[in-house]
């Protein structure tokens, strides 16, 4: 396998966390030097967690913190390897192999310079925060590059710091993550695509990973989305609008629901996607 940094930013992690490092330790291949952990000076046990798991601790001050310079940071410190990791809190590996998993995937094409995992809803998730898992992370791995933006639009960006390895060097060519507070991984990804590299989609390295957002939260989420692409305008001018893929998201949702019974949850449905419409707007 080639020499891996596993990085985890972290904030409160509490006491979950515990079993996130523990299935980390366990992984195929992987030393416990081959895990990070950058703290942004947590208040709870977060610290006392990972030194009692044994693995490694950055502390950097809270008002630092940002998505894409602490990343950038973090990959500066994961000193000698080939591939870094990234990982959020909350990701829970699914089995021994992983990590494994998606560091075998580079080798399927010499051009891949990032490859993100499967994200499995945990079980007590709401159907709308299963379904979004289940659209966005198919049962098939697959590859793109930047001819693929004709099919796929924006959509060809998409990538997830849940659980996404990156190639080190390729990192350093092409200067790290930007300073955004938001999707620095499709900022990256964009990056790498023009380059004239490669994504990849490796399904069979999984993490337990989903969230149950209210409707208020949705908005929140969609106006920093829309922040987002108003501030990095370059990604939609060159890989095309977001609305047309959000056109597909609707209609699958409403599929799922009708599938599982939940059509009393259609008028929901309109609301929530409705407010996440107006929250990409106004951002």
């Amino acid at each position: 396998m080639k020499k891996v940094k596993v990085i985890i930013p972290t904030y409160n992690a509490g006491n979950e966390f515990r079993e996130v490092l523990g299935m980390l330790v366990k992984q195929t291949g992987l030393a416990k030097t081959d895990i990070l952990v950058v703290d942004s000076s947590s208040s709870d046990n977060t610290q006392a967690i990972v030194k009692d798991a044994g693995v490694s601790l950055i502390v950097i001050p809270q008002k630092e913190f940002g998505h894409g310079k602490t990343r950038k940071f973090a990959a500066e410190q994961a000193g000698d390897v080939d591939v870094v990791i990234f990982m959020t809190q909350d990701a829970l590996a699914y089995d021994e192999n992983t990590i494994k998993n998606i560091v075998a995937y580079f080798a399927k094409d010499e051009k891949l310079s990032a490859v993100y995992g499967r994200q499995i809803p945990y079980a007590e998730t709401d159907i709308f925060g299963k379904h979004a898992r289940l659209f966005n992370y198919k049962e098939q791995s697959s590859i793109k590059s930047l001819d693929d933006r004709k099919k796929y639009g924006i959509k060809t960006t998409f990538f997830s710091d849940t659980f996404g390895a990156y190639r080190k060097d390729v990192l350093e060519e092409l200067g790290s993550f930007p300073d955004v507070q938001f999707s620095e991984d499709a900022c990256m990804a964009g990056k790498m695509l023009m380059a004239g590299y490669k994504i990849g989609y490796c399904a069979e390295a999984k993490v337990y990973h989903s969230h149950t957002f209210s409707v208020w939260e949705e908005f929140k989420r969609y106006r920093e989305i829309g922040r987002f692409y108003r501030q990095e305008s370059w990604l939609l001018d060159t890989f095309g609008k977001a609305e047309g893929e959000g056109l597909k998201f609707v209609k699958s949702q409403a599929k799922y629901l009708l599938d599982n019974g939940k059509w009393y949850l259609l008028p929901e449905l309109v609301v929530r996607n409705g407010m996440k419409y107006l929250g990409y707007k106004l951002g």
